[in-house]
């Protein structure tokens, strides 16, 4: 997996943050793209997660060991039967518009996520049947089957709780004006300009909160996201180009903060999608002949100057779950070669490649496009706006589309959501009845032993039948992602 390059901190950053307790203070941050839509339901981008940690606080959240701690939840408690969980919620605590958030505002939210049609959250909270009030403060999860993924759900957007008030008053506008209980409340979005938030007064952890206001700008130029950091313009920008790194650490004025990333960066493949009908889509021979075409670790030192691990997987190699029985392959042009002669395909194989803007995403796709090429592929990139890639790939436009995926936790939430027959992130089609069978009975199981082994036959049926390939942040570049 690849460094988790969350941020470049300016070094006078942390001595005004600690010690401006008077005069107003207000962070800008560079984000390498404009989220979508800032609504926990409905909201499925890597920089939305960022925005949203600034004003819509969760049940519960992870610490920097990935340990899962209390936030508006205090405690929760399982059933011996594994049907049930009981939550504590925490007292005294106010969504933005005053409203209180109590059990009667968990459970709207909870089952807001469960039945929205556009939500994502649905596979998230598949297992839950109902939520039940007990008291004013403690709620009950009703589950129709035993589901080891929830708690890990609940410390994402699956958590998040929003408020019932705003949300009727508001309908499917409520992401253009979100309330939360977060740390800041919202102000104003521009589109593809800035998103402000101002200090929530009536927080209910008001006394760590020391930054009166911030700005969140998408810069999608990492050049330019940098320079302005380095010129004053922001004081914190999120992932920077592996190529700048060496810059970045030689001065005095930076501070670059690394950590492991939990995601990926892969290729879904339109399988089951695809209006083309394209030899991409209906070979499995021809899938397997694109991931042999592509060397992860060259990938790796040309683009991300050695930064990141090659992976196959919707895990890192250093992840607990990863299957180490399907290791990272070789490139092999000779066998991807032979793979398409005897798909009977004609050379060259065409393939729409969507790609989100950006100099490392273009990349990334350029060099794909160039190793391709040797075995026959015809690699045609698209580079498309970031949040349009989104709806491009929920309505089937693509053959390719890159994407990058923040990761979760529990492996459950890096493979149910992409692969399982109509997920709604699903969105390369992919179907396959066994690994469905495999991905539900892993949610029923707590034990990590029989969980690994569950998913390491589905891991054999997914990287045999292709769909998706994990490239790397990571690299992944496996078949069904090029992970």
């Amino acid at each position: 997996m690849r460094f988790w390059r969350l941020a470049v901190l300016m070094a006078a950053l942390v001595t005004w943050c600690g010690t401006s307790a008077h005069a107003e203070t207000t962070l800008r941050i560079g984000l390498a793209e404009d989220p979508d839509i800032l609504d926990p339901s409905i909201g499925r981008t890597y920089v939305g997660r960022i925005v949203f940690s600034a004003f819509c606080d969760k049940l519960f959240d992870i610490d920097e060991k990935l340990n899962i701690v209390p936030q508006l939840a205090l405690s929760y408690e399982n059933s011996a039967d594994g049907k049930e969980m009981t939550i504590k919620l925490r007292p005294g605590v106010k969504f933005h518009d005053g409203e209180p958030f109590d059990a009667e505002a968990a459970k709207f939210s909870l089952e807001r996520h469960l039945t929205l049609p556009t939500s994502f959250r649905k596979p998230e909270l598949a297992a839950l049947d109902h939520v039940d009030v007990v008291d004013p403060l403690t709620i009950k999860l009703v589950l129709k089957t035993p589901y080891s993924p929830l708690i890990a759900q609940l410390t994402d957007r699956a958590g998040m709780m929003v408020s019932p008030k705003a949300v009727k008053e508001a309908g499917d506008k409520f992401g253009l004006h979100p309330v939360c209980a977060g740390p800041y409340k919202f102000v104003e979005r521009v589109q593809q300009d800035r998103m402000v938030f101002e200090k929530f007064g009536d927080y209910w952890n008001k006394d760590n909160v020391f930054i009166d206001r911030i700005v969140f700008l998408p810069i999608v130029d990492a050049t330019v996201r940098l320079a302005n950091l380095k010129s004053g313009g922001l004081d914190l920008i999120e992932r920077v180009l592996a190529t700048d790194i060496k810059d970045v650490r030689a001065d005095k004025r930076l501070v670059l903060s690394t950590a492991p990333e939990l995601g990926y960066l892969g290729l879904t493949i339109n399988v089951g999608n695809d209006k083309s009908k394209g030899p991409l889509s209906q070979s499995e021979k021809v899938r397997q002949a694109l991931d042999l075409s592509i060397d992860r670790e060259a990938l790796n030192q040309v683009v991300f100057n050695g930064e990141f691990t090659p992976g196959n997987q919707w895990v890192s190699p250093t992840h607990p779950y990863y299957q180490k029985a399907f290791p990272v392959r070789g490139r092999d042009i000779a066998k991807a070669k032979a793979l398409l002669k005897e798909a009977g395909v004609t050379l060259p194989v065409a393939i729409d490649y969507m790609v989100p803007k950006g100099a490392e995403n273009e990349a990334v796709a350029q060099v794909v496009q160039s190793m391709a090429a040797e075995a026959g592929f015809d690699i045609k990139i698209r580079v498309v706006e970031f949040a349009t890639t989104f709806k491009q790939a929920q309505a089937g436009e693509f053959q390719v589309f890159q994407i990058n995926w923040s990761g979760r936790i529990d492996p459950d939430g890096n493979s149910y959501v992409f692969l399982h027959t109509k997920a709604p992130q699903n969105d390369g089609g992919y179907s396959n009845a066994e690994a469905d069978k495999l991905m539900e009975d892993a949610r029923l199981i707590n034990d990590p032993a029989q969980r690994k082994a569950i998913y390491e036959k589905m891991t054999r049926i997914v990287l045999k039948v292709g769909g998706q390939a994990v490239l790397g942040r990571q690299i992944c570049l496996a078949t069904p992602w090029l992970t």
